[in-house]
């Protein structure tokens, strides 16, 4: 199983982004997804979490400005991002809790996508 993150970019502040990440074969579920970022010199954070019944949450940092979404039939997961300001500049990872079809649990993290603010 593999998770494939798209979409990042460099783009003006107050500009928009679309990020997308898709899940490989071989799954029999996919329980929460959600989208990380790490800035350099810092931890790694959660942006957004988008639960099995389509419940999301966000950082309140992102709160207004990026929605998440996903594709349960398609095992996808989309963020948007609008209004982006400098400090969302980082690396996004999308990371998903997934039942394979042998029946095996497990955290997956995608290889991360690159997004660049400019002021």
């Amino acid at each position: 199983v593999q998770l494939q993150a798209s979409g990042g970019g460099v783009v003006q502040a107050g500009g928009s982004l679309r990020l997308s990440c898709a899940a490989s074969t071989g799954i029999a579920s996919i329980n929460v997804m959600a989208w990380y970022r790490q800035a350099p010199g810092q931890q790694r954070e959660l942006v957004a979490r988008i639960g099995s019944s389509r419940s999301t949450m966000y950082a309140d940092s992102v709160r207004g400005r990026f929605r998440i979404s996903k594709d349960p039939v398609k095992n996808t997961m989309n963020l948007q991002m609008n209004l982006l300001k400098p400090e969302d500049t980082g690396v996004y990872y999308c990371n998903a809790y997934i039942v394979t079809a042998s029946g095996q649990s497990a955290d997956y993290w995608g290889q991360g996508t690159q997004v660049t603010v400019s002021s």
